[in-house]
């Protein structure tokens, strides 16, 4: 099962067991059970503290637990092969079982053991999803740190059954206790804040007794990272509050145009972002979603950010990058068959929809290399363009012209998704030209149609907005208000690039450090005193 790459990897990994762990196999007759077998004696023969047993009676078949032979509560259980994508999350879960500490904040930690039950976990992963690790990885280490905790990770492709029968057809799924939890991508913070109904509070008192930054970043994504790591080598104290760090980087798959960088997957980059960010002793406030903005009354004064859940942030300056998000069709049936039948991302999804009719919306860059990726998997795709001609780069239209399951249609308006049964089944459409209505059958709706600002929590800021929504700055990142910036796809930026964000946002940064040692620092007393005043 393992190359010799992964096996020499994974060797080395396991020298920093602690304790013995066990792994136990339920299995059958079946190819994947075979396969299992084989992972598991490979995995067991490269240490002495791990042993591999085959006589388990989970009633999935196959599957394997993974527990501490000192402590059999420290369990988690994997479904099929946790391989491709997983395969980090195999050698974390190997790890934790085994004693090695995780690197998880120290208050996190301690809610996690600190959560009632019981608590059962079921999640359905693809081995093509780069979100579901996120998930896999929370789960697992909630089961191997708290008893009341148990966490089932299933690879769906290896139980279709169960994917038909509870409708999942977008992951990560997520069960709890036998119900919907929740579908996508979350981070333990996330997990755990909706179970312990104190975390809001929590985390909103971390935020306020935070110290007075000299320049807080509000977004994580490639803007907001240069910005940091551009201030914080300047000298000054710097902060980044992401309502998710590393933004759409998370959801990105293959990245080609980043110079000096032949390939790389979104995930990567931003552990190398967070890698820097740490080396640089700059301060991240993850899942911290920027609600309003009280901008400071005169310069050298400070800008107090307000957060969901009542937590505040206070700088001298302030760089708003706070990035964008997938726009919605705005249909009827969108929002109701979302994660049953209409989805976004077709590098998680798509493996679902083997087989099956689907439709891509959007006919620029990501329209079309959606459809090409997804003809691969499903049986016919259908790409649905509103303007009278596609988009996209020649070269992508040209590839995806010479599919044989991949029909084209331009000048349709999508006007409603239907479905029967919890999912969708049809498309409707408007011929823009003749005004003639078309319904597609079809079992799934990938869209894809550009992106919105995420700057609707500026609207009464008194920061100046386009007519899109996107933050108004000049050439050096400024906006209207002194002493605050803006970078990266919420700004009037004409190009939404990786790249281009990270050039903008380290424009910002320069920007920020001008206008701070050219403005004397105000204090908080002094500024609340004369605004009394």
């Amino acid at each position: 099962m393992l190359d010799a790459n992964l096996t020499q990897q994974l060797k080395s990994y396991l020298e920093n067991l602690r304790e013995p762990i066990e792994l136990i196999a339920s299995l059958d007759d079946g190819e994947k059970s075979a396969q299992t077998r084989e992972l598991l004696t490979e995995i067991a023969a490269l240490h002495p503290k791990v042993t591999a047993s085959f006589d388990g009676s989970n009633e999935r078949k196959p599957s394997f637990e993974i527990r501490s032979a000192n402590n059999q509560q420290r369990s988690v259980r994997f479904a099929g092969l946790p391989m491709g994508h997983e395969f980090t999350s195999l050698v974390l879960a190997l790890l934790w079982a085994g004693g090695h500490p995780p690197k998880v904040d120290a208050d996190l930690l301690e809610q996690v053991r600190g959560l009632t039950g019981p608590l059962d976990f079921e999640m359905y992963f693809s081995l093509s999803c780069h979100n579901c690790p996120d998930v896999v990885q929370a789960l697992t280490l909630m089961a191997l740190e708290n008893p009341n905790v148990t966490a089932t990770l299933i690879e769906g492709g290896a139980y279709q059954n169960e994917i038909d029968a509870r409708q999942v057809m977008g992951v990560p799924a997520t069960f709890l206790n036998g119900e919907p939890f929740y579908n996508g991508k979350m981070e333990l913070a996330e997990i755990v804040a909706r179970l312990d109904s104190s975390a809001s509070e929590k985390a909103a008192a971390k935020l306020t007794a935070q110290e007075p930054f000299e320049v807080l970043i509000i977004g994580g994504g490639p803007a907001g990272v240069a910005s940091a790591i551009y201030t914080a080598r300047k000298g000054f104290r710097t902060g980044i509050a992401a309502e998710r760090f590393g933004g759409q980087l998370n959801d990105t798959l293959g990245i080609e145009n980043l110079p000096g960088t032949e390939y790389t997957e979104g995930p990567r980059l931003v552990t190398d972002l967070k890698t820097q960010v740490d080396a640089n002793a700059i301060e991240v406030m993850n899942l911290a979603l920027a609600e309003r903005l009280e901008p400071a009354t005169q310069k050298g004064a400070l800008h107090t950010v307000h957060f969901a859940g009542g937590g505040t942030l206070k700088a001298r300056a302030l760089i708003l990058a706070t990035g964008a998000r997938w726009r919605n069709l705005g249909v009827p049936g969108e929002a109701e068959y979302r994660n049953k039948g209409v989805a976004y991302c077709p590098h998680c999804d798509g493996p679902l929809f083997k087989g099956k009719r689907i439709a891509v919306i959007g006919g620029g860059n990501s329209g079309v290399e959606a459809a090409i990726d997804l003809a691969q998997v499903v049986g016919h795709v259908t790409l649905i363009e509103f303007d009278h001609q596609l988009r996209a780069d020649k070269v992508l239209q040209d590839k995806l012209r010479s599919m044989d399951n991949v029909d084209i249609i331009v000048s349709a308006q999508t006007t409603e998704i239907t479905g029967a049964d919890g999912k969708v089944n049809a498309l409707k459409r408007k011929d823009r030209n003749s005004g003639e209505e078309h319904t597609l059958a079809l079992e799934g709706v990938f869209v894809q149609i550009g992106l919105v600002p995420n700057s609707e929590w500026l609207k009464d800021s008194g920061i100046e907005l386009s007519q899109h929504g996107e933050i108004v700055t000049d050439a050096r990142g400024a906006t209207n208000l002194p002493g605050v910036f803006g970078a990266g796809d919420t700004t009037t930026v004409p190009y939404k690039q990786i790249v281009i964000a990270m050039g903008q946002g380290s424009t910002a940064a320069l920007s920020a450090f001008d206008y701070l040692i050219r403005n004397v620092a105000i204090d908080e007393d002094t500024q609340t005193a004369e605004a009394v005043a």
